[in-house]
C-alpha cells in the first residue's frame, strides 16, 4: 500500500513537472554535442533582468529571487505598447506609463562576480531592449546576452553549494578532456519552483567555452 502511494505521488509530481515545463518559456539553444548528462549548446541571444547580491551562495538566490520576482510582477515602469492604427492620437509624455506583469521564464541563473552573486531572469523572447520594461528598483539592470556556446551538465537534487561544486568540477574535467577553452564564469541554472521535490528538480551548471562548430 505504501509503495503504491509513493508511486502515485511520484507520478503526480512528474505530471506537474511536465505541465510546468510546457507552460514556461525557456532559453533557446541548439545541442552541438551530447554525452550522457553533458552537453555543448549554442545559445541564441537573449535579454535578462539581473541583480547583484552580497550574500553566501545558498542565500544569494533567495534574496535576489524576491527582488526580481517583484520586478516581473509589476514593479517596473513599462511603456504601453500600442499598435499602429488610425487615427493617430496625442498623449502628454508620461501619461501612458503603467505597471506590467512579465511572464515567468527559465532558468534562473546565478554566477559569481567580484565575490558577489549576480542572479538573473531571462526575459520572454518577444521582448527587445527597447520594449523590456524598465525596473523601478535601481538594483536591477536589463542587459543583452549575445549568442554564446556553453558546456552544460544536468543534475537533480537539493539547491546546495556542495552539489553545485561537485557538478561544476565534473563539467570542468569534461571540458578539459574535450580540449575546449573556458571563456567565462560558470552559471548555476535552476528551472523549478522551490516547492518542487528535490528529486524532480532540474539543475544545471553552464560554462562558456570556445567550441568550434
Amino acid at each position: 500500500m505504501l509503495k503504491r502511494q509513493a508511486t502515485l505521488v511520484i507520478a503526480l509530481c512528474s505530471i506537474f513537472l511536465s505541465a510546468t515545463t510546457m507552460a514556461t518559456e525557456e532559453a533557446e539553444y541548439t545541442v552541438l554535442l551530447k554525452e550522457e548528462n553533458l552537453e555543448v549548446r549554442l545559445y541564441e541571444p537573449h535579454i535578462v533582468a539581473e541583480t547583484v547580491v552580497d550574500k553566501e551562495f545558498e542565500d544569494a538566490g533567495s534574496e535576489a529571487f524576491g527582488r526580481l520576482f517583484k520586478y516581473i510582477s509589476g514593479n517596473n515602469q513599462a511603456q504601453q505598447e500600442i499598435a499602429m492604427t488610425a487615427p493617430v492620437g496625442q498623449v502628454a509624455e508620461g501619461q501612458e506609463t503603467k505597471s506590467q506583469e512579465i511572464a515567468m521564464t527559465a532558468p534562473v541563473g546565478q554566477t559569481q562576480v567580484d565575490g558577489k552573486w549576480a542572479v538573473s531572469f531571462m526575459m520572454p523572447g518577444s521582448f527587445t531592449m527597447q520594449t523590456t520594461p524598465k525596473p523601478s528598483d535601481d538594483r536591477i539592470i536589463i542587459r543583452q546576452v549575445p549568442e554564446r556556446t556553453m558546456a552544460a551538465i544536468k543534475y537533480s537534487g537539493f539547491w546546495s553549494e556542495a552539489s553545485y561544486q561537485k557538478n561544476k568540477l565534473k563539467l570542468e574535467e569534461w571540458i578539459n578532456q574535450k580540449g575546449f577553452t573556458i571563456q567565462g564564469q560558470p552559471v548555476w541554472a535552476r528551472y523549478n519552483a522551490p516547492f518542487m521535490p528535490w528529486f524532480l528538480r532540474r539543475n544545471e551548471v553552464l560554462i562558456p567555452i570556445d567550441h568550434l562548430q
